[in-house]
């Protein structure tokens, strides 16, 4: 079901794109200054953090914490990682995020109506092996000190 993303694959992204697309979804420090790549990692550890967010509202029952949290996890997979995707040439590795993608942001949009943590369970199993593939090609860094443990 995933495709294999390899440092040639890293083109799937629009590095303009990426960056612009970063500023509008708000989330947090150091774009200004950081790669393409790095501002990949941001948006998918910005996604997986707010999915995360939202499970512990659904827990607490906190509902205006629960819309805050999934609304930006879907404006960072829908406007972030999703727009960002260079779908001209980035070939299947792109087309294959473009459908995953689109299938997250339905899960959270579910997940939102129905305070269903099992639904963000699930986006979080989904989107953790990119995050950890992209970190696994960073040019000049060890995929250890960008890491996150998200536990879906």
């Amino acid at each position: 079901m995933y495709a294999t993303i390899t440092s040639s694959s890293a083109s799937v992204f629009s590095a303009r794109n990426s960056s612009n697309m970063y500023h509008r979804v708000g989330v947090e420090t150091g774009v200004g200054s950081a790669s393409p790549h790095q501002l990949v990692t941001m948006l998918l550890n910005g996604a997986l953090d707010s999915i995360a967010q939202a499970r512990g509202a659904i827990q607490n029952q906190q509902i205006e914490a629960k819309c805050r949290a999934i609304s930006k996890a879907l404006a960072i997979v829908d406007e972030g990682l999703k727009s960002c995707l260079d779908l001209e040439h980035g070939g299947e590795v792109a087309s294959n995020l473009d459908s995953l993608y689109g299938y997250v942001a339905s899960r959270l949009i579910h997940a939102n109506l129905h305070s269903d943590d099992a639904a963000l369970e699930e986006c979080a199993r989904l989107l953790t092996p990119i995050r950890d593939a992209w970190l696994s090609i960073a040019p000049n860094q060890p995929a250890e000190a960008s890491s996150k443990e998200y536990r879906a």
